[in-house]
């Protein structure tokens, strides 16, 4: 392990504390998601989806749900890691079962992660409508990675060369 980086909290540490400040994961803010739980291993992300997420055939885009899926696998998957290291999705499979509209109500994403090791993590996520219907299911492979420090970037207005 590198020892020159900051001691830093584990990620249901750095989740917990994100919450806890008011704060949301950028997407899901842009998109209308938010995280509402978290535990190790699980996390709940909700949202309301409108006539703003729809495709052309008038039901929510694809892209849409596999956002809310994506972060529901992913920070279940961020609960899971140590100190100092870090994640990025490799393979995230969906598959739609229901179609969602503005008549679907408040939507549910519920990630659990399945294995966390120390190159890959699996997590996997189901999707239910106001009314409990299970309307998609995701499974995604995470690639679990050391952060290294970053290296300063010289500045040309500064006369680096």
């Amino acid at each position: 392990m590198t020892t020159d980086l900051p001691i830093t909290p584990d990620g249901l540490a750095q989740v917990r504390a994100m919450l806890a400040t008011g704060r949301q994961p950028p997407l899901g803010e842009k998109l209308g998601i938010s995280l509402v739980e978290v535990e190790y291993g699980h996390a709940v992300f909700e949202a309301t989806p409108d006539g703003t997420s729809y495709n052309p055939m008038g039901t929510v885009h694809g892209g849409y749900i596999s956002a809310i899926l994506d972060s529901a696998c992913g920070i279940a998957a961020h609960t899971g890691l140590k100190p100092g290291f870090g994640y990025t999705t490799l393979e995230l499979k969906v598959s739609f079962l229901r179609p969602l509209n503005d008549s679907s109500g408040k939507i549910r994403a519920v990630g659990r992660l399945v294995s966390m090791g120390g190159r890959a993590a699996f997590s996997e996520a189901t999707l239910v409508n106001e009314k409990g219907q299970l309307c998609a299911t995701a499974t995604s492979t995470l690639l679990v990675f050391e952060l290294r420090p970053r290296k300063a970037v010289a500045n040309p207005a500064d006369g680096a060369s």
